[in-house]
């Protein structure tokens, strides 16, 4: 059974709270800033909101290492008493969202490194992790396009599990996460 306080269930630690709602304000950015990028006028334009779409990507990734971390070595109440179906479910989408929040980044930082373009993080260079291969680039660019629609569906379908758990079970898988 979940520790409960007041009927509300136990609260995951802080950080790990922060860090679940800044890496959701930064993915969501970061799908903003790629949609519209290509339907702005400018080169110059264009070439800022990249630069800001690879700035949140190595964010992401620089935070993901932190969250998981602090996962493991964070102590937090267990979770609320659910039927085995949707704790599996739950447990299969956090790891996909893991994956997929280590693809994301990696493949970005991957397709810039064979598209042989510069990525810098805060004015500080980023070194390439593939060499430059136009063919590459191109398979890239695809992978990172799909897995990005991936993402977004996967979370969408995260916090609507969420909004499910609040809103229909009442149980308080969502207060456990609300900052």
């Amino acid at each position: 059974m979940a520790h409960h306080t007041r009927g509300i269930a136990t609260p995951y630690p802080r950080p790990i709270r922060w860090l679940h709602w800044l890496m959701a304000l930064l993915v969501a950015t970061a799908a903003g800033v790629a949609l519209v990028r290509d339907d702005i006028g400018g080169r110059a334009l264009r070439g800022v909101l990249l630069d800001i779409h690879r700035h949140l990507g190595l964010l992401v990734l620089a935070l993901l290492a932190l969250r998981i971390v602090l996962r493991l070595s964070l102590r937090h109440a267990p979770g609320v008493p659910m039927p085995a179906w949707l704790r599996v479910g739950a447990g299969f989408t956090h790891l996909l969202l893991y994956a997929l929040l280590l693809a994301m980044p990696l493949l970005g930082w991957a397709l810039a490194s064979a598209a042989d373009q510069p990525i810098h993080l805060f004015g500080v260079a980023v070194p390439p992790i593939v060499a430059p291969d136009d063919d590459l680039a191109d398979r890239l660019q695809a992978w990172h396009v799909r897995v990005a629609w991936v993402l977004l569906a996967v979370a969408g379908l995260h916090a609507g599990a969420a909004l499910w758990h609040h809103l229909v079970r009442r149980d308080g898988v969502l207060r456990r996460m609300w900052p």
